[in-house]
């Protein structure tokens, strides 16, 4: 059995190809092109499987959702004639009046492209057409909106998708018009947490807008568009100070941080390096994720207990076990998570980021339950002693609305944004191929030097080790398949090709390649040894341990923490049972194990006491 542990993760360095180009690019400040890139929607269809469910059932919920909801809000604040129901909810409607809607039009775009919808590429044009007839040169809308730079960096976003990916011809025409409308209404610059509270406010929840996550979508619409107008304001919007530039020094400036929006703020970081070539905000960002795999990360990925990164060497991980039920904010989590290691890959081909998008994916996101009509959201994944899955509860004697009434929070826009992100996150194209990143059921199309391939690619991984990648081209052609080897995998993973074993090592943390010329109806069998393992919750609390088998932890289904034996943990067996479970023989019982997408109501344990 490897041994797989946070430390000897950390120990992988990216290639040195990444490291010189990154060498080259702080001396030229000149923008830098990522080695790798995402496929467009529409280049990877889903197949039957838990990601196609989610993406599905994620589709369908927000094509359906009433237009005229989605854009009462709006329209009231315009004074405009707003018929049908509210949305109904403290956040939508009173809170942040309307800042998700940006979330909502991004991901129906995405959902358009990815599937070729008709209805959706449509849904998104009226949408735009409607918001539009509410955007007014005063800015109407944000006055006295307790978050005017986190509703117009959404706005940004999901116009800027609504143009690329529905095809919407007025959207970028709409966004100059949401900018002149909000900017008299927001800070010009990125606030830190003090600058917000010096600024006049009527309560502390005036102090939170997130202007320091804007700088990604404003590059965005500056390479969309090649207006410097967007480039000036994305710069402005860089928390260096108190952020980007301490993390650059390897200073550890995150403890205390709301977790999410700052993970976000990495995004904007890496923006910021390709579009000025400056290599502190590389620095700083893959400095940060170091940091949060070392000290912030619970055996699922996740991170950010009751919202907020940790002091590390306190055990407060540990802690927060028995403290809180509020231990990642999921949605929103996995979200920010999967962009800003999107980014890291393409730009250094380092399989570590695969690693742990794999880990986000299938212990939290992959769980999550979908919004309700009514707009209850799954927001935080529990891993408290006695840990359930539940809607956001309200909390009846709550200062604010959105306490008491949590309904379409901020973890609604993420969800349909993540997962319609699924297709774009299995696999990177290169210049020399395809990485495959992800090992679901999916079908690639791509044309290299003319010949249109497929990649069609058929797995229950992780629940079974066999990987099967078909494919089919219309003439032979010379390329590259590069295999994520995951750095948990057994020496007993092989790779084959039309049925003969490929004799090259197969070495865990890297990209495994296979060079020929393929031919239609080529076979690719990757068998991963999904190793048994412990890890423990932090360095101070070692005797709370989660079990994982593969990317997977596998939860405990008991109503109270179950006790494993110290001399038992260096020969864990687990024994296959129905579905996806798995049971373990513990002290003369038999412990039942299930996968965090596999559970629904029952209390869970995620980590486990060593015994004496």
């Amino acid at each position: 059995m490897p041994d797989w542990t946070r430390r000897n993760f950390l120990g992988s360095a990216f290639s040195t190809a990444a490291a010189a180009s990154i060498k080259l690019s702080a001396q030229s400040r000149t923008p830098v092109t990522p080695d790798l890139a995402t496929f467009p929607y529409g280049a990877v269809e889903l197949l039957p499987g838990p990601l196609k469910r989610q993406f599905d059932e994620n589709h369908a919920f927000f094509l359906n959702l009433s237009e005229d909801r989605m854009l009462k809000i709006y329209r009231q604040r315009a004074g405009l004639p707003a018929p049908g129901e509210d949305m109904g909810g403290g956040w939508y409607d009173d809170f942040c009046p309307g800042a998700h809607f940006g979330q909502y039009l991004s991901a129906l775009a995405r959902f358009a492209a990815a599937t070729q919808s008709e209805p959706t590429r449509a849904k998104v044009k009226r949408l735009v057409r409607g918001y539009a007839q509410t955007v007014d040169p005063t800015g109407r809308f944000f006055v006295d909106l307790r978050y005017p730079g986190y509703t117009y960096d959404k706005l940004v976003c999901g116009l800027l998708d609504a143009h690329s990916w529905a095809g919407d011809e007025t959207a970028v025409q709409v966004l100059y018009a949401t900018t002149r409308a909000a900017k008299p209404h927001m800070a010009d610059h990125a606030l830190t947490f003090e600058e917000q509270h010096q600024r006049p406010h009527k309560d502390e929840t005036y102090t939170w807008d997130e202007t320091y996550t804007m700088a990604e979508n404003l590059f965005l619409a500056y390479e969309h568009t090649g207006d410097r107008m967007f480039f000036d304001m994305a710069r402005r919007y860089l928390l260096d100070r108190t952020f980007f530039d301490p993390l650059s020094q390897g200073q550890n400036s995150l403890p205390g941080l709301h977790a999410y929006s700052h993970v976000n703020a990495l995004s904007s970081g890496m923006q910021g390096y390709m579009k000025l070539g400056d290599a502190k905000y590389f620095r700083a960002v893959n400095n940060a994720v170091e940091m949060i795999w070392k000290d912030q990360s619970f055996a699922t990925g996740g991170w950010g207990p009751n919202e907020a990164f940790v002091e590390p060497g306190k055990g407060q991980l540990g802690a927060s076990l028995a403290e809180t039920h509020k231990s990642f904010e999921t949605p929103c989590g996995a979200y920010a998570h999967f962009k800003v290691t999107r980014y890291l890959m393409a730009l250094t081909r380092d399989p570590r980021y695969g690693d742990s998008i794999e880990r986000v994916l299938y212990n939290t996101i992959l769980g999550a339950w979908p919004v309700q009509i009514d707009g209850s959201s799954f927001y935080y994944s529990d891993f408290h002693h006695s840990g359930t899955k539940t809607y956001r509860q309200g909390e009846p004697n709550a200062t604010y609305r959105w306490d008491r009434d949590p309904k379409w929070p901020c973890c609604s826009g993420t969800l349909p944004q993540i997962t319609a992100d699924y297709t774009i996150t299995a696999y990177f194209r290169a210049a020399d191929g395809v990485y495959v990143n992800l090992y679901v059921p999916s079908r690639l199309t791509w044309t290299t030097n003319s010949t249109r391939c497929v990649l069609a690619q058929q797995t229950a991984y992780p629940t079974d080790n066999l990987v099967s990648m078909r494919l089919e081209l219309t003439s032979p052609a010379d390329f590259s398949l590069h295999l994520r080897i995951p750095a948990w995998a057994g020496s007993h993973s092989s790779v084959s090709v039309n049925g003969q074993r490929v004799k090259a090592e197969i070495a865990p943390r890297t990209f495994f390649a296979l060079r020929r010329t393929w031919k239609s109806g080529d076979l690719v069998e990757l068998d991963l040894n999904q190793t048994t393992r412990t890890e423990p919750v932090d360095a101070q609390n070692p005797d709370q341990i989660a079990i994982l088998r593969g990317p997977q932890v596998l939860f405990a289904i008991a109503d109270s923490q179950p006790g494993i034996p110290r001399d038992q943990l260096a020969r864990l067996q687990l024994s296959k049972a129905a579905n996806h479970d798995w049971t373990l023989d513990v002290a003369n019982a038999k412990l039942l194990l299930r996968p965090f997408a596999d559970i629904d109501k029952e209390v869970y344990q995620t980590y486990c006491k060593v015994t004496a």
